[in-house]
C-alpha cells in the first residue's frame, strides 16, 4: 500500500477521473436510460400479466359458479322431469288398470246377460218341449179314455164341476 501512495500521480488520477465521469455520462445517456426503460416496460408487462391473470382467475371463479348453478338447475330440472315421468307412468298404469277393470266388468256383464238370455231361451225351449210332451201325453190319454161315449160324458161333467162361475 505504501508503494501505491508513493507512485500516485495527480495527472493520471485526473485523466482517470475524467474518463470515469465521461464514461458514466455516456453510460447514463446511451445505456442506462434504455436499460431502465426496458426494465420499466418489463415491470409494467409483468404487472399487466399479473392483473390479467387475476382477472382470468376471477372470471374462472365466476364461470365455475355459473357452471355449478347451471349444473344444479339441470339436476333440478332432471329430477322434475323424472318425477313427472314417474307420475305419468303411474297415471297411465292406473288408467290402464281402470280401463281393464271396466272392460272386464263389461265382459262379465255381457257374459251374465248372455247366460241369462240363454237360460231364458233354454227354459222357454224346455217349457215348449214339456208343453208339447204334455199335450201329446194328454192327447194320448184323452184318446184312450174317451174312446167310449160314457167316459166322455163323465169327463165333461167332472170338468164342469171343477169350473166355478163368477
Amino acid at each position: 500500500m505504501d508503494k501505491l501512495i508513493n507512485d500516485f500521480s495527480f495527472g493520471l488520477f485526473f485523466w482517470q477521473a475524467l474518463i470515469l465521469v465521461v464514461l458514466l455520462v455516456l453510460l447514463r445517456k446511451f445505456a442506462w436510460k434504455p436499460i431502465l426503460d426496458s426494465l420499466n416496460n418489463r415491470e409494467k408487462g409483468i404487472k399487466n400479466a399479473l392483473e390479467s391473470a387475476e382477472e382470468a382467475r376471477k372470471e374462472m371463479q365466476n364461470l365455475q359458479a355459473d357452471n355449478e348453478r347451471i349444473l344444479n338447475e339441470a339436476r333440478a330440472e332432471r329430477d322434475g322431469m323424472l318425477k313427472e315421468a314417474r307420475q305419468l307412468k303411474e297415471n297411465m298404469i292406473a288408467d290402464a288398470k281402470s280401463e281393464a277393470q271396466a272392460e272386464a266388468d263389461k265382459i262379465v256383464a255381457q257374459a251374465q246377460a248372455t247366460i241369462a238370455s240363454e237360460k231364458k231361451a233354454a227354459i222357454a225351449e224346455l217349457k215348449n218341449q214339456v208343453a208339447g210332451l204334455s199335450v201329446e201325453i194328454a192327447e194320448k190319454m184323452v184318446r184312450k179314455e174317451l174312446a167310449d161315449k160314457k167316459k166322455q160324458l163323465d169327463l165333461v161333467d167332472s170338468m164342469l164341476g171343477d169350473v166355478t162361475l163368477n
